[in-house]
């Protein structure tokens, strides 16, 4: 089956420009922020020092639970299930590709950015006060978030008439995935912001990967047996 042809503005309209700016300058700005210990280290540290899991336990088992809405193996396994059966019943591989795209792209920049920081994360932190930076951890930007907002984002993009309402569910998706790594003490608030801003960044550039999908999907539909 021969993969209908589609095209992605390029270069990118003024409002993609725009977003793509804004969000690089949020992301460089939280890694500024940390990398000259900055009140964004305060911030990261009072909320540390306030242990919210322990203020307020009861919540803990359920957000345990929800937490896992944003690790890469158990959202990636649902998502892929779930564009399986789209890609089979309109006849293409799109969404399928799509979602690969954009996880590849988010492993690549985000653990690049985790190798080169080294950052430990709050149950791990040596000294109150310090970003704990280049000390062999990886923990920002937060992967739990980043992912969070790219595999429910990229569902509300191939959700066709249903985008804007999947774009709020996965919008609060991945704020709450973000905030309850936050509460559970896995991370620091600064890494959910990147992470934030990480996974919006894969979101944004989506559209202009589209001739890659496009051009990936028609060389597949030409492979023997499709």
């Amino acid at each position: 089956m021969q993969a209908r042809s589609t095209r992605a503005p390029f270069p990118p309209s003024r409002r993609q420009a725009a977003l793509l700016a804004a969000t690089v300058a949020v992301y460089l700005l939280v890694l500024a922020g940390v990398a000259l210990n900055t009140s964004l280290v305060d911030l990261d540290w009072s909320v540390r020092l306030l242990r919210p899991y322990q203020r307020w336990p009861r919540l803990e088992p359920l957000l345990d639970t929800w937490v896992v809405a944003g690790q890469r193996g158990p959202s990636a396994i649902a998502a892929f299930a779930w564009l399986a059966w789209r890609a089979h019943r309109i006849g293409r591989l799109r969404p399928l590709l799509v979602m690969a795209v954009a996880l590849l792209l988010l492993n690549v920049t985000v653990g690049a950015v985790k190798i080169v920081t080294g950052r430990l994360g709050p149950h791990y932190a040596q000294y109150v006060g310090s970003p704990e930076l280049f000390s062999g951890g990886t923990i920002f930007p937060s992967g739990h978030t980043a992912n969070a907002v790219v595999t429910w984002g990229v569902l509300a993009y191939l959700a066709g008439r249903w985008r804007r309402t999947g774009a709020v569910i996965a919008a609060a998706t991945a704020c709450s995935i973000g905030l309850t790594t936050v509460y559970l003490g896995t991370h620091w608030v600064t890494d959910v912001l990147a992470g934030w801003a990480a996974g919006a960044l894969v979101l944004l550039s989506l559209p202009l990967l589209e001739p890659l999908v496009t051009a990936a999907e028609q060389r597949l539909s030409r492979l023997p047996g499709r």
